[in-house]
């Protein structure tokens, strides 16, 4: 199951009170105040890794909280520190200040992380001339987690325009694949590699008008394009249903600019799929005709024309 959002509470462990403890024997009957210092509370901490894809460890547990610290003792043993609480994170994640609504940290680096909560400092136990004192409370935040994956190339367009078989096609990803919209509901991640270099693309779920303003979670989506280098447009050429791909393809750059400036901005690739299709050709020479644009005519289905395409969006990531 793919999460890409979740609300959590996070609370630093507290620091333990200080001891207040004497020392006596028969030659000091007063005592000798030697009591130890409380231990410090636990760090809770957000951790990137590449690993995880995911916040479905964030779906049920909403509350994380760090171990406070151990009390200290007589003789002025002082008291455990407790250790830092570590919560793993996918790269691509940021995490927002729920009540401020400041962004604390955007973590796109494996294993980059920072302290969201501190824990609170062990007081002191009592000393000659000193009183102990109680520890202080860990810090204590509820903070929004989002995810919006990391991927050199975004694949945007139309339910049905066969993003998916495309990338099940040039990489080892296996979305799934049925010939009805909306058979994609979350972003799909492949590699496509060879000898020399690599790059990741993401199938992202098929927008249609008013995705922008959230329309079909259109807005959850297209998030997941802010982090791309480039767009891969796909337009269905043979006009699945009675679409018109010269329309469809000023509806999704509308949609895409309507966004944000930077996301419609993106260098697009233009690809035409569904080649093998009757009126695929007509339709193409139309598109051209009204967009003056490099266009990559490929089968996603029947994998013709890939090599092309892959060496096209190599050129264009370079």
């Amino acid at each position: 199951m793919f999460i890409d959002s979740a609300k959590i509470h996070v609370r630093a462990g507290s620091g333990a009170r200080g001891v207040s403890s004497f020392y006596r024997d028969k030659y000091t009957r007063d005592g000798v105040p030697d009591g130890g210092n409380g231990g410090n509370g636990g760090d809770v901490i957000i951790r990137a890794d590449r690993n995880l894809h995911s916040l479905l460890d964030f779906k049920y547990n909403r509350h994380f909280s760090a171990k406070n610290g151990a009390h200290g003792s007589s003789n002025h043993k002082r008291g455990k520190d407790s250790s830092d609480l570590i919560m793993r994170v996918p790269l691509g994640t940021t995490v927002t200040d729920v009540a401020t609504g400041c962004l604390l940290r955007d973590l796109n680096k494996d294993k980059e992380e920072f302290v969201v909560c501190k824990g609170g400092r062990g007081g002191q136990g009592n000393t000659p001339g000193h009183e102990s004192t109680p520890g202080e409370l860990g810090q204590k935040k509820d903070i929004l987690l989002d995810l919006k994956v990391i991927a050199d190339v975004g694949v945007v367009g139309f339910p049905n325009a066969g993003k998916s078989t495309l990338i099940s096609s040039i990489t080892k990803a296996h979305p799934k694949i049925a010939a009805y919209p909306f058979t994609t509901r979350e972003p799909v991640l492949g590699v496509v590699s060879d000898a020399d270099n690599y790059f990741v693309i993401a199938d992202i779920p098929g927008l249609i008008e008013g995705s922008s303003h959230g329309k079909g979670l259109g807005d959850k989506f297209l998030r997941h394009i802010e982090r791309t280098k480039i767009i891969l447009h796909m337009v269905d050429m043979a006009g699945f249903e009675g679409r018109d791909p010269i329309q469809d393809f000023r509806t999704i750059n509308h949609e895409l600019k309507n966004y944000s400036k930077q996301v419609g901005a993106k260098k697009q690739i233009v690809v035409a799929n569904k080649m093998d299709l009757e009126g695929a050709l007509v339709n193409l020479k139309k598109f051209k005709k009204a967009f003056r644009k490099k266009v990559y005519p490929i089968s996603a289905l029947n994998k013709e024309g890939l090599e092309e395409l892959i060496e096209g969006i190599r050129e264009s990531l370079q």
